[in-house]
């Protein structure tokens, strides 16, 4: 006879059986979804909503299923979030979780993290954030170059460990370069200390050749998060999550064994209207 457990045995005593039987199934779908996480979305495709009017656009990815965010620095991306800029961490946060979502990451400018780094930390820490993500270094001329932006990661990785908080860096094509005799980014994960920066891997087209199930698994451990987006065939084109020639199940599994925890579909709002239900029916 299978033995009972004594929390199973607990819970059913204080619940009753059908509801203890409910709540097992919803963990269980919960497990099954994509790195056992509901979808996220990167607001910098909803940029110029969010400033026209914040508090519906949240409503909007909502109801199309979403239920984490990555923002962008209000003050780092400025020039299309400046309406945002008198808007306290305090009060983001609430409008965010009144309308059934939550922040976990947010990304940053290179050089605002330099320069008003214990600014931003309080403010990510107000907002509830577990992740600070530095967008871009730019592209560098000189290998030498890169990997003194790497140290400068390290360092600002440094500050933001010990506030509670994890930093990571974002790729862009120019990581998949070869200078000086190096790809880059096997130079840059070389150089990051690896408890200190961690990855989000972006989904770049097709057409640029590397494969993210090799990279994924070549660096498996080194993941925070990914940014995701479909491909139409030909691998130029951008197609909603789902509609495309990505193979997520395989992607996902992959992820999922490198560490990643989190994923945000980065398109525009009817790109992400789009996703949303595929994203919130698919099984890994």
């Amino acid at each position: 006879m299978k033995s009972i457990s004594r929390r199973f045995f607990i819970c059913t005593g204080i619940l009753g059986l059908s509801s203890v039987k409910k709540l097992y199934a919803a963990a269980n779908e919960e497990a099954a979804r994509p790195l056992g996480q509901p979808p996220g979305c990167q607001i910098y495709g909803v940029r110029k909503e969010l400033a026209e009017n914040f508090d519906k656009t949240l409503k909007e990815l909502f109801a199309a299923g979403y239920r984490l965010l990555e923002f962008c620095s209000p003050p780092g991306y400025a020039s299309d979030l400046a309406p945002l800029l008198s808007m306290s961490a305090k009060t983001m946060r609430q409008k965010v979780e009144d309308a059934g979502l939550r922040a976990v990451s947010c990304h940053y400018q290179f050089d605002e993290l330099k320069k008003s780094g214990d600014e931003r930390i309080a403010f990510a820490k107000e907002l509830g954030l577990e992740n600070m993500i530095v967008a871009s270094v730019g592209r560098q001329k000189t290998l030498d170059d890169w990997l003194k932006a790497a140290d400068e990661m390290n360092q600002l990785g440094e500050k933001v460990q010990k506030a509670g908080l994890q930093l990571g860096f974002h790729n862009h094509t120019q990581e998949f370069e070869t200078i000086d005799g190096a790809f880059v980014y096997d130079a840059l994960t070389k150089r990051f200390d690896p408890k200190l920066v961690k990855w989000q891997f972006h989904l770049t087209s097709p057409s640029s050749g590397f494969n993210p199930i090799d990279i994924l698994t070549k660096y498996s451990g080194r993941y925070l998060s990914l940014h995701i987006m479909d491909w139409a065939a030909g691998g130029v084109e951008r197609a909603p999550i789902g509609q495309g020639i990505t193979d997520w199940k395989k992607l996902f599994a992959t992820a999922k064994q490198s560490g990643v925890k989190y994923y945000f579909v980065e398109m525009d709002m009817d790109a992400l209207k789009a996703s949303g239900p595929y994203l919130s029916s698919l099984k890994v």
